[in-house]
C-alpha cells in the first residue's frame, strides 16, 4: 500500500511539473559577436510555436516580445503543427500582431514542409497559411534570401524537406546539398542561417554560416541535469543538439527550446524560452 501511494504521489508530481512547465516561458537573454556585422542589433528568437496560447490571446508572449523591442524577429520553424483540419488561427494572429510592430523573417519547420508537401492530406493549408501571413513585415524564407543592409546581414531561410526528419535516425546529408538548394554564402555578409533542424550544425558551419538560429528539439521535452534534454522528436534519447548554444569553428548556433509542444503536451523541468539576442560586431 505504501509503494501504491508512493508511486501515485510521485506520478502526480511528475504531472503537476509538466503541466506547469508547458505553461510558462522564460526569456532568455544571449550575446554574441558575428564577423561583419555592421552594427550592434538585436533580436527576438522564437520557434516552435504550434499554434500554443499563452494567456488571452497571447498576450504575455506578445508583452514580453514588445519589452525586448528587437530590431527584428525570427521565427525558426513550427508555427502550426501539420494535423488535418487544424485551426492555425493562433499561431497567424500571433504573427500578424507582431508584425504590426516588427519585421519577421520566418523559416520553414518541418510541420509546414509536410503540409506543402502532402497536399492530398492537408488540402491548401499551406497556401491559407502563407496567405493570413501576406503583410508586408512578414518575410517567409523558403529556401531564400533577404538583405538587412544597415547591419550588412543576410538572412537565409532554409527549408529541408521531410525526408531529412526521419524518425530514430539522421539522414545523411550530401556535399553540395546546401549550396543546391539555397546557393553558396556570401562572404562579404554577416549570413545568419536559419535551419529548423539543428542536427546538421556541421553542415551548416561548413556551408558558411556565422550565426545559426534553429528549434525543432523542444529542449528535449524533459531536462536532467548533466545529461540535458532527454528525447527528440524523432524519438531519440538523449540528442546532441538539445538546446542552447553550441559552437563548431567560427560558427554559433541557438537552438531554441521552443514555445509550445505536440504530440506530448507536456514539458517537465523544461519550460518555454523566448530568446532576446543582442548581436555585435567582432
Amino acid at each position: 500500500m505504501i509503494v501504491i501511494v508512493a508511486i501515485m504521489l510521485i506520478l502526480a508530481f511528475f504531472l503537476a511539473i509538466g503541466l506547469i512547465d508547458g505553461n510558462r516561458f522564460e526569456v532568455v537573454e544571449e550575446e554574441f559577436a558575428l564577423p561583419k556585422l555592421k552594427r550592434q542589433c538585436k533580436l527576438a528568437l522564437i520557434s516552435d510555436v504550434h499554434n500554443k496560447v499563452y494567456g488571452d490571446n497571447n498576450a504575455p508572449l506578445i508583452k514580453a516580445v514588445k519589452r525586448i523591442n528587437p530590431d527584428f524577429i525570427i521565427l525558426a520553424g513550427d508555427l502550426v503543427t501539420s494535423k488535418a483540419g487544424e485551426d492555425m488561427t493562433p499561431g497567424i494572429g500571433l504573427v500578424n500582431e507582431l508584425a504590426g510592430d516588427f519585421k519577421i523573417y520566418y523559416g520553414l519547420g518541418n510541420h509546414e514542409s509536410r503540409i506543402k508537401e502532402r497536399r492530398d492530406k492537408f488540402g491548401n493549408a499551406f497556401d491559407d497559411l502563407k496567405n493570413k501571413l501576406s503583410a508586408e513585415n512578414i518575410v517567409m524564407l523558403e529556401n531564400k534570401s533577404a538583405d538587412i543592409s544597415e547591419y550588412n546581414i543576410r538572412i537565409t531561410g532554409l527549408e529541408l524537406s521531410t525526408e531529412y526528419f526521419p524518425h530514430f535516425g539522421i539522414k545523411s546529408m550530401e556535399d553540395g546539398y546546401l549550396e543546391s538548394v539555397i546557393g553558396e554564402a556570401d562572404k562579404s555578409k554577416c549570413n545568419i542561417l536559419i535551419a529548423h533542424n539543428p542536427d546538421y550544425f556541421s553542415e551548416y558551419a561548413k556551408w558558411g554560416a556565422d550565426f545559426v538560429l534553429s528549434g525543432h528539439v523542444h529542449g528535449g521535452i524533459m531536462r536532467l541535469p548533466v545529461l540535458g534534454g532527454v528525447i527528440s522528436p524523432s524519438y531519440r534519447l538523449f540528442p546532441k543538439y538539445d538546446g542552447g548554444v553550441f559552437r563548431e569553428k567560427d560558427a554559433v548556433m541557438l537552438l531554441g527550446r521552443g514555445m509550445g509542444a505536440h504530440t506530448i503536451p507536456f514539458r517537465f523541468f523544461n519550460p518555454a524560452q523566448l530568446y532576446a539576442v543582442t548581436l555585435k560586431p567582432r
